[in-house]
């Protein structure tokens, strides 16, 4: 199987949606020889926040001279971003042959992209041999294809409001979904402020006789060493990935100096990523599409970037609660370009700018054809902000030239129907 044979193999894949629950992913991984059970995790949910935390823990494992897997989604640009070793991607010709290998494996029993990924990683993850695999969560905890791991420590990021149709219409529902991933005896930490959410983490830790670490904001402000990662939320994802590190010292010890250099070395793509072009243009990078993410980027503007009033590029999925999001980053703006997302479920441009121009009235807001058509009215040596979804921001790395790896590979993100419980 080539590398292109591989990816319509995945695309494939993608026509069955999502389905919630673990025995698809189990049989598979018994069919590859159950690599799970040669491999050490720190296994990451949360609804905000899980991407970076996962990027600062491999920073800083690595930094100590381990070698580290890291297993997030969704990608921004290539498929391969979601399986790396040491931040290698893995290569297409193995990416490839992982890939007939357990189409074969599995034989004709039907099973989802994430499902196939997720044990196509553990496998690589297996072959490479690697000391340690940072194992961030798809979509809830509980019945997440991730979930057939026993982790190290069990981390739980910022829980807020997304994906309700599927985890639930309370931040209980959801932190219950999230709080899934708790295992018996398993160390947990968790940065959830939320009294609710937080709750539902303590109540689940008790009941598996879980040790349970919670990680207070005033964390944020005590941090050993600076998080070259922009924004105040990313110190408190720092703290808890530092909680972590500490609570895992007796099994993995890690140095003063690790932990220094892997924080002031920290890469996470899309996340606030700064971008400087030629011109003098800055092009700040955020996949917020949700309130909570919203929330977070304005915070990080007004803090950051105080007294300006950026060019705000704005494209997101209809089926998000965008609306909330245009009440939150409307404010801060000295002009607003809407674009469609390259996605079937794109919310149309026109409508976009309709909701911004009520929210602001006299502002000058622009419904665009597409994002080039946007960044190009955009270039003027000041600060552009491209957010809303991360599929935007895939598209915008792209179009800058600053893709990770390979061919745009961003329709693989895509679900077609609606997920099931299994």
């Amino acid at each position: 199987m080539t590398y292109a044979g591989a990816i319509d193999y995945l695309q494939g894949l993608r026509l069955f949606a999502a389905n919630f629950g673990l025995d698809t992913t189990r049989r598979l991984a018994a069919r590859a020889g159950d690599p799970q059970r040669q491999l050490r995790f720190i296994h990451v949910a949360g609804t905000n926040g899980k991407g970076s935390t996962c990027a600062m823990l491999e920073a800083i494992y690595r930094a100590a001279g381990l070698r580290v897997g890291l297993f997030t989604s969704p990608h921004l640009v290539s498929f391969r971003e979601r399986i790396q070793v040491n931040r290698q991607l893995i290569p297409e010709a193995d990416l490839a042959r992982l890939t007939e290998d357990l189409r074969i494996k599995n034989g004709e029993e039907p099973l989802t992209l994430f499902e196939f990924t997720t044990v196509l990683a553990l496998v690589w993850f297996a072959e490479q041999q690697c000391d340690l695999v940072i194992w961030e969560t798809g979509l809830g905890g509980r019945l997440d294809a991730t979930n057939i791991v026993t982790p190290l420590a069990s981390v739980i990021t910022q829980i807020g409001f997304d994906h309700e149709q599927w985890l639930g219409d309370t931040l209980a529902k959801i932190a219950g979904e999230k709080a899934g991933i708790i295992k018996p005896g398993v160390p947990v930490f968790t940065a959830t402020e939320d009294p609710e959410a937080r709750g539902v983490i303590v109540n689940t830790a008790r009941l598996h006789g879980a040790p349970l670490t919670c990680v207070e904001p005033a964390a944020a402000d005590r941090l050993p060493c600076p998080v070259v990662l922009i924004g105040w939320h990313q110190k408190l994802n720092a703290a808890l990935a530092l909680a972590t590190v500490a609570g895992l010292q007796g099994k993995i010890p890690v140095g003063a100096d690790a932990i220094r250099t892997g924080l002031a070395t920290v890469e996470w793509a899309g996340r606030l990523q700064l971008l400087s072009l030629v011109d003098g243009t800055q092009i700040l990078l955020d996949g917020a599409h949700n309130a909570a993410g919203a929330a977070v980027l304005r915070a990080a503007l007004e803090e950051e970037f105080a007294g300006q009033r950026p060019a705000l590029i704005f494209g997101t999925l209809a089926d998000k609660k965008w609306l909330a999001i245009c009440d939150i980053l409307a404010p801060l703006a000295g002009r607003i370009l809407t674009v469609p997302v390259a996605s079937k479920r794109t919310a149309a441009a026109a409508e976009l700018a309709a909701a911004f121009l009520e929210r602001q009235p006299g502002l000058e807001v622009r419904p665009c054809e597409n994002l080039v058509a946007a960044l190009n009215a955009c270039k003027n040596g000041g600060l552009v902000v491209i957010t809303g979804s991360l599929y935007l921001v895939g598209e915008a790395l792209d179009c800058l030239g600053r893709a990770n790896a390979g061919a745009s590979e961003r329709g693989l993100n895509e679900w077609s129907g609606s997920p099931k419980m299994r």
